[in-house]
């Protein structure tokens, strides 16, 4: 078993968190295990939670780094994009969804007890998310219609999140819908 002054803390921090991000993305946040993550990387589940302070604060390290991920596939594929920026964005979510399915629903099975305060840190991660989201609509939008990007991004989000989630889970094929990226882009260009 390692001993923590194997490691420099910024460097146990960053072990913890790329083996507990590679498991939930790998078994999902229901087979999540914090146990599990101190066996592979050769510590104890009590140095784990010396360095986050408990399961909530890992949870949050595990989905900050799925949001930088997020954030960093939307930010290339709207520098990407040459055409259509818009549905570049949409097929972003939907393509990250997909290819990082179990760490993409972890950040939203992963609730925080109602008395917890979410850290600044994490806000800060979904906040520059919206960012790009609003950045985007208020190049898109009419000029007379440019103030309500910010508050547009929030309601884009929600479509695109609803439709993505059905098609993810099988309900949209349930329901008959073929095409839940298309149908996604009809409903975001009648919001825009």
């Amino acid at each position: 078993m390692g001993r923590r002054s194997d490691h420099s803390s910024a460097e146990l921090r960053e072990i913890i968190i790329s083996e507990a991000h590679r498991q939930i993305s790998e078994v999902g946040f229901a087979r999540f295990s914090a146990r599990e993550v101190a066996r592979r990387i050769g510590y104890s589940i009590g140095t784990i939670y010396n360095v986050f302070g408990s399961y909530d604060h890992l949870m949050l390290a595990i989905n900050g780094r799925t949001l930088d991920m997020w954030r960093s596939a939307l930010e290339t594929r709207l520098a990407n994009a040459e055409e259509d920026r818009l549905q570049a964005a949409v097929e972003a979510y939907f393509d990250f969804a997909l290819q990082n399915r179990h760490a993409w629903t972890a950040i939203y099975d992963f609730r925080l007890p109602d008395d917890a305060e979410v850290p600044d840190e994490y806000s800060d991660r979904v906040r520059s998310i919206m960012d790009v989201v609003a950045q985007l609509l208020t190049e898109i939008l009419p000029q007379e219609r440019a103030s309500e990007a910010q508050q547009l991004s929030g309601s884009l989000l929600a479509i695109v999140h609803g439709h993505c989630f059905f098609m993810l889970s099988g309900t949209f094929r349930v329901l008959g819908e073929a095409d839940p990226l298309n149908t996604c882009m009809q409903r975001v260009r009648t919001l825009i």
